[in-house]
């Protein structure tokens, strides 16, 4: 393995620790300041990113990804508790969409300012430079995938929570259980889209974001 794959490697792993645990952060942070300290008093408002790690999200899909020469990484970390209930009672269901777009906000900004640092290391200079530029390259393309996966309205992201409170703030409850009936079958729908060439129309916008924000 080169020098150049190691680095890569390594870069790699620090951006997916810093997108996905920060996006779990922001909605625990968000949930405590609506009231609902259940991810504080749990331990998971904390950035050692032992305790976000998911064996699946964490580790395995990203390196099964990296293995199979995805033109992409992506992955997730272990949800933080949250009792929506008490985020309702503190701040409405508008303080439950707030906390459902929490982790797509804290990926996009993150994005952004990544593609606002990254010409002052390029061309690398050095070793270090140059895992500082992988680092904030794979941050960036890393964040916005994420961010535009996250968005789909498709259980259990947060995409279909937003929507789900969204809707019952405007009192659609015929929609909103009709979508309720959806959940179960969340996770089969997100398997048919990911495997299936589909994926390219609903991951259109990565490209759209990127072109926007790299300079």
């Amino acid at each position: 393995m080169s020098e150049l794959e190691i680095l890569k490697i390594a870069a790699s792993v620090l951006a997916i620790m810093v997108a996905v645990v920060g996006h779990e952060i922001m909605h625990g942070w968000v949930a405590w300041k609506y009231g609902d300290g259940t991810a504080k008093a749990m331990g998971r408002l904390s950035i050692n990113p032992i305790v976000h790690i998911d064996p699946v999200g964490t580790v395995l899909i990203p390196i099964v990804l990296y293995a199979s020469g995805a033109p992409f990484l992506f992955g997730w970390a272990k949800p933080v508790p949250i009792d929506m209930n008490r985020v309702i009672s503190g701040g409405g269901y508008g303080a439950a969409i707030a906390v459902s777009l929490a982790g797509i906000t804290y990926n996009l900004a993150l994005a952004m300012l990544m593609a606002t640092i990254l010409p002052l290391f390029y061309p690398p200079q050095s070793i270090f430079t140059a895992f500082i530029y992988l680092f904030l390259t794979q941050s960036v393309m890393l964040n916005v995938v994420l961010a535009v996966f996250n968005l789909w309205p498709i259980p259990p992201l947060d995409g279909s929570q937003a929507l789900r409170f969204l809707a019952a703030k405007m009192r659609w409850n015929g929609f909103v259980q009709s979508y309720e009936k959806l959940y179960p079958y969340g996770m089969f729908i997100l398997i048919a889209i990911l495997f299936t060439p589909i994926a390219d129309i609903f991951f259109a916008p990565v490209g759209w974001i990127l072109h926007l924000i790299l300079p």
